[in-house]
């Protein structure tokens, strides 16, 4: 139609002027003949040569050969017109996606008909055909064929489709680079994965949860997803290796649900399944929500990207993260090298899963080993002494210091607290260094280095914890070569827009320096700090952590600051009453996680008691209830409560202000351990 509207324009002034010139001449013939009957005869008028008649056919001719010329011209160029218009529309049919156009136009009567009309109106028709791609503003020039745009059609029926698929209310930049990666084929992933998160969380332990719950608290409408490569929901550790095992429920493994020494009970989980919102429904729900993405692990971050990559090459974006990985177990490189069968019989003791194996393994075999004399090895020694006295089972634990937690009590409170733990059945061996171990006649043996030989069953190593610090190198973060984790500063900031807490934290402690601390309560605190800074709150650590440990429900402590069995200590004791028991502890707060029961306000100063304060205990064999003072440079550092409980904030004050003390007796009775 285009050519043949071109055609006509062209041929239409050459039709007018040659139409215009028969018309001159035929009127200028017509007055010339009508001056002539005056003085030609009427016979001549027709018949003589004179008086313009070969002039008036050769016009005739004339006009007759443009007219026929004009007509074959026309025909012709309408019949090649017509013929180029129906290959056009043959292509446009043939795109198998554009559904509609091709129904339409694959009709051959309406564009015959059409045709015909062409050749008999001239006037320029309307294409909707000529406009099958969005990408075309304006219709195209009437001399170019539109031919280029064939190759572009395809393409934005496609993103359309699954833009609906996948909502995008919060960030609808990251929508597009799915579908452009792996089309379909990603659709599924991230349908379920948000691919933007304005707070993402790195693991899903206790510095998660808290840094989430206190993100929640300062932004109410915070979306927060939380990414761990372990199966379950955020869940406390402590009860794992203390209140877990005291359970008369046989099915506890499965519930998970404990009685605390109070004897009340519950879950280990922070918060049941119903608190949390599914990923896929993070960035559409109105007031947003914290959501657990379980099982998936980071394997690369992007800082100047600011998103990560899981273990299944998934993307996420962020706007701020945390990195709350924790740590993962030690292992002793004697058993590592062991062999794949002493490694079956071999359990590091770090979550739900590793408490469940332990669990069964313990109620089929004769004895259980456990290396090492820490906090850990010390609890599950009591714990399963406990059990031993039900099944037969042989508890030993072998570690080598002198006494349990040598390298935290002073040397007299060791060798005491070793004396308690045998009395709930465990077998000590002391000043223990393994040498080798090895699978022999369905049993393992541990030979150590001073040649005494060990047989077991199984072995629970519970040597210490490394911190997991494997994004550092993709992320570029630094690592403390003294205390390990990623370094970062007093309001826990590794980057502009990247925190970290938790275990894998060593954090800069404004009163005292560097320090890297491996307990639920400075999970609790950490975590807690940096979900405020990463809202804008900019405070800097100052609020010491505590932790604790239970040796069953009559003897446990409380600790804060640096507790090293290395410094130089100041004990302060007394006579224990019934209510200086961890369980009376319980009782009085409501709660087992002894860390949530106290505020984080500083303690003003308490009343002393009025009764005098006896010297300080020397090495006697009974410490029912004491302070112990840890000092450097003569300024308290440290200070452990042994059976003395809910007078943290006092210790917390004490170290906080660091000044100096020339009685600590004194400084005891703030704590008031003297009352009845």
């Amino acid at each position: 139609m285009l050519k043949c509207r071109t055609v006509w324009k062209k041929l239409a002034p050459l039709a007018r002027s040659s139409s215009t010139v028969c018309r001159q001449n035929v009127r200028r013939a017509v007055l010339n003949n009508g001056r002539t009957p005056a003085q030609v005869p009427a016979a001549h008028m027709s018949t003589g040569p004179a008086g313009g008649g070969r002039e008036n056919q050769l016009y005739a001719l004339l006009v007759g050969a443009a007219c026929l010329g004009g007509g074959i011209y026309a025909y012709r160029t309408v019949k090649g017109d017509q013929r180029r218009y129906e290959e056009r529309l043959s292509e446009i049919a043939s795109r198998p996606h554009r559904a509609a156009p091709q129904e339409t136009l694959s009709e051959p009567e309406p564009l015959a008909a059409e045709a015909a009309e062409t050749e008999a109106v001239p006037a320029p028709e309307p294409e909707p055909q000529a406009e099958p791609s969005p990408e075309e503003p304006s219709p195209p020039a009437p001399e170019a064929e539109v031919v280029a745009p064939s190759e572009t059609t395809e393409i934005p029926p496609e993103p359309t489709a699954e833009a609906a698929e996948t909502p995008s209310a919060e960030s609808p930049e990251p929508q597009p680079e799915v579908v452009a990666e792996s089309g379909g084929d990603v659709a599924p992933v991230a349908s379920k994965i948000p691919s933007h998160a304005r707070y993402l969380l790195i693991g899903g332990g206790t510095a998660s949860f808290a840094a989430a719950r206190s993100i929640r608290a300062r932004d109410p409408g915070a979306r927060v997803l939380i990414v761990t490569d372990e199966p379950d929901l955020p869940y406390m550790r402590p009860p794992l290796s203390k209140e877990l095992w005291f359970s008369d429920d046989p099915s506890v493994t499965e519930t998970l649900r404990f009685k605390q020494w109070n004897g009340k009970e519950r879950s280990i989980y922070f918060q049941p399944p119903s608190f949390y919102i599914n990923p896929e429904e993070l960035n559409s729900a109105e007031n947003g929500g914290v959501a657990v993405l379980t099982g998936k692990k980071v394997v690369h971050m992007d800082v100047r990207g600011n998103k990560v990559k899981l273990d299944d090459d998934t993307e996420i974006a962020y706007d701020k993260c945390l990195i709350a990985t924790g740590g993962v177990p030690r292992n002793l490189q004697v058993i590592e090298r062991a062999g794949e069968e002493v490694m079956s019989k071999t359990t590091l003791f770090r979550k739900i899963e590793d408490f469940k194996l332990l669990d069964k393994v313990s109620r089929n075999i004769k004895s259980v080993t456990i290396i090492g004399g820490g906090f850990l090895g010390s609890e599950l020694a009591c714990a399963l002494g406990r059990r031993s006295a039900e099944s037969d089972l042989e508890v030993i634990q072998m570690f080598p210091e002198k006494g349990n937690m040598g390298k935290v009590l002073p040397e007299y409170l060791s060798n005491w607290t070793t004396e308690k733990v045998k009395k709930e059945g465990v077998k000590i061996i002391s000043e223990a260094l393994v040498k080798s171990v090895v699978a022999k006649d369905d049993k393992l043996e541990i030979l150590l280095k001073d040649g005494r030989l060990v047989k077991t069953d199984h072995i629970v190593a519970a040597v210490g914890l490394e911190p997991n610090v494997d994004l550092a190198k993709s992320a570029g973060l630094e690592v403390d070569s003294d205390f390990g984790g990623y370094r970062v500063n007093a309001e826990l900031q590794a980057r502009s827009n990247i925190w970290v807490a938790g275990d894998a934290a060593c954090f800069y402690d404004i009163r005292l320096g560097r320090r890297r601390v491996e307990h639920h309560d400075h999970a609790v605190v950490s975590g807690r700090l940096a979900g405020e800074n990463m809202t804008g709150a900019s405070k800097p650590y100052w609020h010491q952590s505590m932790f604790w440990s239970d040796l069953g429900p009559d003897v446990g402590y409380e600790a804060i600051g640096i507790v090293d069995s290395s410094l130089p200590t100041v004990g302060v004791f007394a006579k224990a009453t019934a209510k200086d028991t961890p369980k009376a502890a319980t009782e009085k707060s409501g709660t087992g996680i002894r860390s949530e029961s106290e505020t984080e306000d500083t303690a003003v100063s308490p009343v002393a008691s009025s009764t005098p304060a006896p010297p300080t205990v020397g090495h006697k064999d009974d410490y029912g209830k004491g302070v112990i003072f840890y000092l450097r440079d003569k300024v308290v550092v440290g200070i452990i409560l042994w059976n003395v409980f809910n007078r943290m904030p006092i210790a917390r004050k004490i170290i906080k202000d660091g000044e100096e003390h020339a009685d600590l007796n004194e400084v005891a009775k703030l704590f008031n351990i003297h009352e009845d």
